[in-house]
Parts: C-alpha cells; sequence; structure tokens
C-alpha cells in the first residue's frame, strides 16, 4: 500500500512528503507534510463506494468551504480531478485540520465544557442540514440512503440485525418485533419528518475540538436520510453518562436555534441507530473483540428496543 500512496501524491504534485498513517479503519487515512502545509490522504477500501458515490461525497464537502461549519476540504489533483485510481484502489486528498477528537477529549472535560461542545454541536449539524438543503446538486449525485429500507427493509445498509447469529431466540423475537413496529412507525411519519443529506456517522470520533471551533469529519457513510438520525448519532455514546441529560438538552438547544426538530421521534431513532450496530458487526465478528463488542451491541440495542415497544 506504501507504494499505492506514494504513486497517488505524485498526483497531488506532492512528491517526497512526510507521510504518517493515522487512522485504519474502513479507510486508511494518512497525514502527507510537504512545503509547510499538511493534508490528509485517504486510501479507500476496495469495494465500498463506487467513483460516483466517493464523488459525490467530495462534491458535497466542497459545499462547505468559506462557510460557518468547518468540515475537511477537497484538494484538487494536478488535472483539476478530486478522485484518483491508482493501481486499482481509490484515493483523494483533503486539507488537513487541527485539533483533537472529542473522543480524546471527553474524559477531560467538565460537564460545563462537554455541554458548551454539544451546543456547537448541535448548531453546526442544523447549519449543514441548512446547507445541504439549498444546495442545488449535480444530476450525477449519488449517495446510499439511510431511509426506512435502509434502515429496516429486506437489505438494510449495514445488514439484517435481527439474524445477528449471536443473538438468543428471545432477543431475536424482541428484535423482530421491534423491526415490524419501527417499519410501521416509519410508514406513518416518513412524510412529515425531517430528511435530506445527513453525515449519519457524528460519533465523538468524528468531532475535531479547535479551541472554541468544531471540525466535523469522516462523510464516508453520509447520504440521504432522517435528521432525527444524525442527532441520535451524535448522542448515542454518551446516552450512559450522568451527564446525558445536560447533554442532549445543550445539542437540542444548539439545533434548534437554527432548525426545527420534531422530538417524538427520539426514542424511536434512539433504538434504530442501536439496531444499526448489531448488523454492522455481524461482518466483523472475527476482529480483535469483535464478539464482545457484539455482546455489548446486543444488549443495548435490545435494552432501547423493549423501551421502544412498552411506549
Amino acid at each position: 500500500m506504501n507504494e499505492v500512496v506514494q504513486r497517488a501524491l505524485r498526483h497531488w504534485g506532492l512528491a517526497g512528503a512526510g507521510v504518517t498513517l493515522v487512522a485504519a479503519r474502513e479507510n486508511a487515512v494518512y497525514r502527507a507534510d510537504h512545503n509547510g502545509r499538511s493534508y490528509a490522504l485517504r486510501v479507500h477500501r476496495k469495494g465500498y463506494r463506487s467513483d460516483a458515490e466517493l464523488w459525490s461525497e467530495l462534491q458535497w464537502m466542497a459545499i462547505f468551504e468559506g462557510t460557518e461549519i468547518s468540515v475537511p476540504t477537497p484538494v484538487a489533483a494536478s488535472d483539476g480531478a478530486f478522485l484518483k485510481v491508482v493501481d486499482g484502489v481509490q484515493v483523494d486528498v483533503l486539507g488537513w485540520l487541527s485539533g483533537a477528537p472529542l473522543v480524546d477529549l471527553e474524559k477531560q472535560l467538565s460537564t460545563d465544557q462537554r455541554k458548551a461542545i454539544f451546543a456547537r454541536l448541535g448548531r453546526d449539524m442544523a447549519l449543514m442540514h441548512h446547507r445541504s438543503d439549498g444546495w442545488a446538486r449535480p444530476d450525477s449525485f449519488t449517495r446510499w440512503s439511510w431511509d426506512r429500507a435502509g434502515l429496516v427493509g429486506a437489505a438494510p445498509l449495514w445488514d439484517r440485525f435481527w439474524e445477528n447469529p449471536q443473538l438468543t431466540p428471545d432477543q431475536r423475537r424482541l428484535l423482530v418485533a421491534f423491526r415490524d413496529r419501527a417499519d410501521q412507525a416509519l410508514t406513518q411519519m416518513e412524510g412529515t419528518l425531517d430528511d435530506g443529506l445527513i453525515h449519519a456517522d457524528l460519533v465523538s470520533a468524528n468531532v475535531m475540538v479547535d479551541g472554541d471551533r468544531l471540525h466535523l469529519i469522516d462523510f464516508d457513510d453520509g447520504g440521504f436520510g432522517f435528521r432525527m438520525f444524525d442527532v441520535v448519532t451524535a448522542l448515542f455514546k454518551f446516552m450512559e453518562d450522568a451527564d446525558y441529560p445536560d447533554l442532549k438538552a445543550a445539542l437540542l438547544d444548539g439545533y434548534t436555534r437554527v432548525r426545527p426538530l420534531d422530538p417524538d421521534a427520539f426514542d424511536l431513532f434512539t433504538a434504530l441507530r442501536a439496531a444499526t450496530y448489531v448488523g454492522w458487526n455481524i461482518s466483523r465478528m472475527d476482529e480483535d473483540g469483535g464478539k464482545a463488542r457484539n455482546a455489548r451491541f446486543i444488549e443495548k440495542a435490545c435494552r432501547y428496543a423493549q423501551a421502544y415497544l412498552a411506549e
């Protein structure tokens, strides 16, 4: 892969740059330092996204340049293209953003500091949604959809959560019942719920804290979907924390100062977000810690599904 990186750098006029691997999750991300400037070079996982989907993602990210929302800015290669295929691997380059991921800071911060960050995150998320709605997308724009089919259809985006092989018979029955109820609820609500382009993965690892400013990174899972799904995703990891009620109130206040949001769907999308992780982990069971992670995901999904069904 290092050879791919070196060849890719030449497409962007960055030959000889100092390169450091900074993340290896769904994609590999390298920091490239060249002539006093830093860049994020992304080497995409083979087969995960089409060229058209990645091109669309980069076009979408580019609309935020110069606005109040800070996201990585796509950098054009020497021929003007945002995306290149090097030895069969898709590669792009983004401007480097300073700061530290919220996930690395969250335990060090006071409740007041966390509340301030979540209020800003809610505001920035609402601005992102607003800006996305006002954008005249190119006709060739294509991204997947976190819609009813993508969440509870026959082939959800992140696999059939109700068929996770570690589910007990009782857990499977519970998640099947939840899926049926969620499908009914979304059928009734989908015409009235706010939807459009969403990030879909604003977890604390994808929120960079840079002083009083936030940078929203990693649009890899972004596409069309319900705005409440974005809101719940940002809060989901924190729902067990003692200050969660304060964080939730801060984020919703920050969001609704910019854009309205229907709170009635919050519990439904909390359970849906939990269920998606149970599906996501099906193909990752053999990773280090995959089975233990799976048990945690199942426990949490069943708990939220049961709470939603009891309403």
